[in-house]
């Protein structure tokens, strides 16, 4: 234990600093998402992804959401993993059979008022793969649908815009 105490003590720190890029309209739509959430949502608003039956694509973008570059949390929007503690639901993929009594019981689990994004092509309409004996296609084929944000995928900034469009703010 002694020798990797001595190894980390000579290496030293040999990660580069982190310089954060300067994005102005990242910055705008953040503030925008932000002075509206301090207004009607007391400083916070919890989101619940939902994969309904997709290839991850729009999750990867939602997940860089949180990444060190547009830390959605500054503005206060948070990712919850239980949909009784959410007030919006985003949901990708076209809903497969499979997921469709899933996606129906997270719906009913989030407490009233709430919204629901249909995020990507695939939850907007079902993408290429429509309505099937596998597929039940779009979200608002399964769910109501307050907000689409199309996209193959979309990327972290128009989700950012697609939310900001939902609460009817303007920039």
């Amino acid at each position: 234990m002694l020798r990797i105490f001595k190894k980390i003590l000579a290496t030293g720190v040999v990660t580069e600093q982190l310089t954060m890029p300067k994005d102005d309209e990242l910055e705008q739509l953040g503030v925008h998402i932000k002075r509206y959430i301090d207004k009607k949502f007391s400083g916070s608003i919890a989101i619940r992804a939902v994969d309904a039956g997709s290839c991850n694509g729009c999750e990867l973008e939602i997940h860089a959401l949180n990444n060190p570059f547009y830390d959605i949390e500054r503005f206060g929007v948070h990712f919850v993993a239980s949909p009784r503690h959410a007030d919006v639901l985003l949901v990708t993929g076209p809903v497969s059979r499979h997921m469709q009594t899933a996606l129906l019981r997270t719906y009913e689990a989030t407490p009233n008022p709430k919204w629901v994004i249909a995020v990507g092509d695939c939850a907007a309409c079902g993408g290429e793969f429509g309505v099937s004996y596998a597929s039940c296609g779009a979200v608002s084929n399964v769910i109501p649908v307050d907000a689409v944000i199309p996209g193959c995928p979309p990327t972290p900034l128009m989700l950012m815009q697609g939310l900001l469009g939902l609460m009817g703010v303007k920039k």
